[in-house]
């Protein structure tokens, strides 16, 4: 039998988030302080919980007894301020790192802690209105060699400029490495690089990240890096190993059930650049651009691939925007951005207006009938 079972959650107020983000998205009274995150799972650091009497509290309690994981976590996200630059890692990396730092004694809640869990991370982020900003990736050798020469052509100092044009010609992971280093020369060219930037779209970027942390070498791997402003319903695919760092707007974000980041930059928290450096994909290329795939009328699928068969990422992201059947893999999170919909198996029915979030405690064939937008979480289907 399967239930339809409504939860919630406390945003994460970290700084970075937008005043009040999180509940404007879902359309409730704010908090009146900084929302980032309001997590929609089991993870025990900030499960779910359910908003009526039951069996058990929280998802994670879900989770341990009915001996299953689910195999996401869904977010949303609200951003006012740049994230840190960041990666996730493989699966194997994530046990090896958890299995290493329980073994040398470091407190899951210490700050130093890398591995709060032994899970990958890979995620996927869909823009829920236009203007959502991100880097991602590494760009193409060439344009991050045309921005250089443009700040370099601008500075005083154009030798700094043609060392760092240098490394980038050698390997991106050369580059990425002298900026890190902490060396006199890399701070000498950060305050040349900001001094020099032009003040149009090209470089605003740059000003726009001294402003928030003045001196980091981060501000240059940010030029190393693609930038990406998504529309509504636009996504991106960042898999493990992928450089990245959201910069403001609101998003739906779906990954693997993990709170495991590594720090290289542009943030207050702790930063390991040589544990960040060892998760690393220095491939350059195009933004990871998702494109959603239609299941039916009224229904496209957010379904991430790491290998061309798509087995490796047991998670996937449904868009419902009008009167639909559809069926899911997993239990299943779905929560109403837009409209209102009414949401029907053959074992329960839900009314959801905007803001409204319920657990599907089993794989399901569900109708939904109304306009608007609901995201539904769940593993992937067949």
């Amino acid at each position: 039998m399967t239930s339809l079972i409504p939860i919630t959650n406390t945003p994460r107020d970290y700084a970075w988030g937008a005043v009040d983000g999180v509940s404007r998205a879902l359309g409730r009274p704010g908090s009146g302080g900084p929302e980032a995150e309001l997590w929609l799972g089991a993870h025990p650091l900030s499960p779910s919980r359910r908003t009526t009497a039951g069996d058990w509290v929280d998802l994670a309690e879900w989770e341990a007894s009915a001996s299953q994981p689910l195999p996401f976590l869904l977010k949303v996200l609200a951003a006012a301020h740049p994230l840190s630059l960041q990666a996730h890692p493989t699966p194997e990396q994530a046990a090896a790192g958890f299995a290493r730092e329980d073994a040398a004694g470091i407190p899951l809640s210490a700050r130093e802690r890398n591995y709060k869990d032994p899970h990958a991370k890979p995620e996927l982020i869909v823009a829920v209105d236009d203007g959502f900003e991100a880097l991602c990736g590494f760009r193409p050798v060439a344009e991050t060699q045309a921005a250089i020469d443009a700040l370099g052509a601008a500075s005083a100092r154009p030798e700094l400029f043609a060392h760092w044009r240098e490394l980038v010609g050698t390997g991106v992971a050369d580059a990425f490495d002298w900026l890190l280093s902490g060396a006199d020369d890399v701070d000498a060219l950060v305050r040349s690089a900001v001094a020099a930037a032009p003040a149009d779209d090209g470089f605003e970027l740059v000003a726009r990240l001294a402003g928030e942390y003045p001196g980091d070498p981060g501000i240059l791997v940010a030029l190393m890096m693609n930038h990406v402003t998504l529309r509504a319903g636009e996504a991106l695919w960042l898999p493990a190993g992928n450089i990245h760092a959201y910069l403001r707007g609101t998003g739906v974000e779906l990954m693997g059930p993990s709170d495991n980041v590594l720090r290289g930059g542009l943030t207050p928290k702790h930063v390991d650049r040589g544990e960040l450096r060892t998760v690393l994909d220095f491939t350059p290329g195009p933004p990871p651009r998702l494109v959603p795939v239609e299941v039916s009328e009224h229904v496209v699928s957010y379904r991430p691939a790491s290998t061309a068969s798509g087995r490796d990422v047991d998670f996937e992201l449904l868009l419902v925007t009008g009167d639909a059947s559809f069926a899911t893999g997993s239990p299943a999170i779905a929560v109403v951005l837009e409209g209102r919909f009414a949401l029907d198996t053959t074992d329960a029915s839900a009314h959801l207006d905007r803001g409204d979030i319920v657990f599907v405690d089993a794989p399901a064939a569900l109708r939904a009938s109304g306009s608007g937008r609901l995201f539904v979480a769940t593993g992937t289907r067949a």
